[in-house]
């Protein structure tokens, strides 16, 4: 008996999946919506270094973060490696 190769199926190829999108377009969004509401926040920097505040400004290169009982930071973004949300409202 023969070996025989499966038939291949024609609508297999057409569903393979894409890879996600490097950038989904909805830093812009996250970041508006956490500097409105003011929600503490955790920014893991690129160093390890874990600052903790929340955002008051933002834009293209960077992000303004402020602190209650210190100063207020300016960290390029270029320098974070992620935001998380602290959970609760600032008070």
């Amino acid at each position: 008996m023969a070996f025989r190769a499966p038939q291949a199926n024609p609508s297999a190829a057409k569903r393979s999946r894409t890879p996600p999108p490097e950038d989904t377009f909805e830093e812009a969004s996250f970041l508006k919506t956490l500097g409105e509401k003011q929600k503490p926040v955790s920014v893991k920097l690129m160093d390890g270094q874990t600052v903790h505040g929340w955002i008051e400004y933002y834009d293209k290169n960077m992000v303004r973060l402020t602190r209650e009982g210190a100063p207020n930071l300016f960290i390029f973004k270029h320098e974070i490696m992620y935001i998380a949300e602290d959970g609760g409202k600032r008070k």
